[in-house]
């Protein structure tokens, strides 16, 4: 290594090297500042239960890495605007962006891995611990404290140069890199997020009811309560409104990784041929995407409230059909309430 350079630029332009669009250094101090506000989210049933369980470990670096100094964060960009896609006979649901190419999880894990392997080339063997999202850390509070960007309102990680169409990963490290400091930019008074929430999910400081979130209410299995069916529209899979319409997010559309590119046919699929697959055919179409990690049910469900909230009335026999013999509770449920909006709509059009 050129003795001219840091090792902080040293690995700065190895992010370069190895297209990683953002990436920030800060110290490995504990993140006790947010347990009174977990603990308090947790009380009043906000949480999602898809967070990692142990509170010390998501506060505390060094559970992880034991003589952590530096966390290593990183952001890749992903695409927001879909190519378009062939017109077809039957209605698409869609899947939310962070869906969209093969999981984000398997593309950050390896650019965490290449990053570790090219540090080593660099600064030696040193200790670390790869986290993406479903590790112990909290990733918008790391990727903040780094540098990356500030925590909207909406609580997602938003940046100057990509919005907050961001995946975020860290290194847990015991290298010593000089910290970086928060950004100054943030929402100031602008409250669109909150405004256009259907479900006023949104608290406005960065927290939200995470149990009333459309993206919580489309993973999750089980009979979905009926005031959020027409409120997902024709998305079975998460939800992007307050990424649309937030005004960092104007205009931006990340294009860096072949691996992040929507198949439209994937991500925008037809509802009523996904009634029909079986377990075995949902995951070898659908199982590269993120989008299917609660497997197959909770996605076909969503499509029956689709195909209702897009009128599709060529619907009604599959409906009736799913409404009669479906061995699923969640399926029958959701195949009589379509027929019931179907119905209503249908008398509506002859009155």
């Amino acid at each position: 290594m050129n003795s001219h350079i840091s090792l902080k630029e040293s690995i700065q332009q190895l992010a370069k090297d190895l297209n990683i669009q953002k990436i920030g250094f800060s110290n490995a101090e504990n993140f006790e500042y947010l347990r009174k506000s977990l603990l308090e989210q947790k009380a009043a049933g906000h949480t999602s239960g898809f967070e990692h369980q142990n509170l010390d470990e998501r506060l505390q670096p060094r559970l992880s890495v034991e003589d952590a100094k530096t966390i290593i964060s990183i952001g890749l960009a992903y695409p927001s605007k879909m190519p378009k896609f062939e017109r077809s006979e039957y209605r698409r649901g869609s899947f939310a962006r962070a869906s969209w190419g093969e999981d984000y999880h398997v593309i950050l894990n390896e650019k965490l891995k290449n990053l570790a392997q090219g540090i080593e080339q660099l600064a030696g063997t040193f200790h670390f611990k790869a986290m993406v999202d479903t590790g112990a850390l909290i990733d918008v509070a790391v990727a903040a404290r780094a540098g990356l960007g500030f925590i909207g309102k909406n609580g997602l990680l938003i940046s100057k140069e990509y919005g907050s169409w961001l995946y975020l990963g860290e290194l847990v490290t015991n290298l010593e890199i000089e910290p970086d400091v928060p950004v100054t930019y943030n929402c100031g008074d602008c409250t669109r997020c909150l405004d256009f929430c259907p479900t006023k999910a949104l608290f406005g400081d960065g927290r939200m009811n995470a149990q009333r979130c459309l993206s919580f209410q489309t993973q999750n299995k089980g009979i979905m309560d009926e005031e959020y069916r027409e409120k997902i529209k024709t998305v079975i899979y998460g939800c992007d409104i307050c990424q649309i319409v937030c005004p960092y997010n104007k205009g931006i559309d990340n294009h860096f990784h072949q691996k992040m590119e929507p198949d439209p046919e994937l991500v925008n699929p037809e509802l009523i041929p996904l009634l029909n697959l079986s377990n075995k055919q949902f995951t070898d179409k659908f199982g590269r995407l993120a989008g299917s990690w609660r497997g197959k049910n909770p996605i076909q469900r969503n499509a029956i409230y689709a195909l209702a909230n897009a009128n599709d009335k060529s619907a009604i026999p599959k409906l009736r059909e799913i409404a009669g013999i479906a061995p699923r509770d969640d399926m029958v449920d959701a195949a009589k309430w379509a027929l019931r909006k179907l119905d209503k709509s249908d008398k509506a059009d002859k009155a």
